[in-house]
């Protein structure tokens, strides 16, 4: 599974531990082997504008999910691209200090939801809450078990 990760960013950061774990939900997940994910790690700046500009907030947030295709939508001969996944480091690491945990768990725990996200799950309603919290859960335990991560 073609995973590509675009570190723009300052921070030091387990990109290598991020696309595997990427490699890991997809196939989890059943998509197709030959559709392609994008992660990009960028700075609050550029974070703060996209975030302006796709979702209408202002400054940064921790991770935004763009889907292109959906798995099944394109046949298997031509090329598809899930969608981009788009960390931002920095905001992450203030929230996982907030919340007693390491910058690489917190990394790991918003990529999981923004695949999740490109998978068409969402958050805003309890129940789908619930749903894609415990699958973000279930993933990364699975993840750690296999990896020791």
């Amino acid at each position: 599974m073609p995973v590509f990760l675009d570190d723009q960013q300052e921070r030091e950061v387990d990109g290598d531990g991020l696309v595997d774990l990427a490699g890991f939900v997809l196939d989890q997940r059943g998509v197709p082997a030959a559709m392609e994910v994008s992660l990009l790690l960028v700075d609050e700046d550029v974070m703060a504008e996209l975030n302006a500009e796709y979702m209408g907030q202002d400054g940064p947030t921790d991770v935004l999910a763009f889907p292109i295709d959906e798995p099944g939508q394109v046949s298997d001969e031509e090329p598809a691209i899930l969608g981009d996944v788009v960390l931002c480091p920095a905001v992450a690491a203030r929230q996982a200090d907030e919340r007693g945990r390491a910058v690489g768990d917190e990394l790991r725990l918003l990529a999981v939801h923004g695949l999740l996200h490109l998978l068409g799950m969402d958050h805003a309603e309890p129940d789908e809450e619930r749903a894609m919290f415990a699958l973000t859960d279930e993933l990364l335990a699975a993840h750690a078990a296999r990896t020791g991560r």
